[in-house]
């Protein structure tokens, strides 16, 4: 199906290409958003009567997008997770919640304009893009922990699975150590062994 774009579209076009498009996204996406025209002789007419108001419209929203963006740029939101020792959530974090967090921070945005192709399912620091205009994208950072305290090493730098991971190694040694020096008492007090 033939078309004829009304706004920026990531891998289609800017304002006025004529591009054609499979039918069920035309008519599903596109065009009740208001993204684009059926390329008729009509509509061609109607579009170059309109260009410039639609490319005024187009302007001052990108100018609105571009100053929340600079607002929201590179922000990090803090959400608070249950997750098992491993560092795996139970549950995920979804473009849903990244929106949330960002529109508490004052900056209405909507879960559509979340870029996050598969939910988040571990705990760190991941960077999510956001889109808010078709011209504009900021990036901005998740940081998924299990508590304030984890959320507040992981924003300076720590790896707390890892930090986890050498402290459970550490308390092993310790024990293995510890076991051992028992062990030798035990040796010790029981004297020489039948077998010597």
């Amino acid at each position: 199906m033939q078309i004829i774009l009304l706004e920026r579209v990531e891998k289609l076009g800017t304002i006025g290409d004529e591009v054609e498009v499979k039918n069920g996204f035309a008519r599903n996406y596109l065009i009740p958003q208001g993204k684009a025209l059926l390329a008729t002789d009509a509509n061609r007419a109607r579009f170059e009567a309109e260009k410039a108001e639609i490319e005024a419209r187009n302007a001052k929203a990108r100018e609105e997008a571009s100053k929340h963006g600079e607002d929201l740029d590179g922000k990090t939101f803090v959400l608070i997770r249950q997750a098992g020792e491993n560092g795996y959530l139970f549950g995920s974090v979804a473009a849903r919640d990244v929106a949330e967090a960002a529109t508490v921070s004052g900056t209405k945005v909507g879960r559509s304009q979340v870029l996050l192709n598969t939910p988040i399912k571990s705990i760190g620091l991941h960077e999510v893009e956001i889109r808010l205009h078709p011209e504009v994208t900021v990036t901005v950072t998740m940081n998924v922990a299990r508590s304030e305290d984890e959320a507040e090493r992981q924003a300076a730098g720590e790896n707390v699975i890892e930090s986890a991971l050498a402290e459970q190694r550490a308390d092993q040694d310790a024990q293995a150590s510890e076991m051992a020096a028992v062990a030798a008492e035990v040796a010790a007090e029981r004297g020489p062994s039948e077998d010597e």
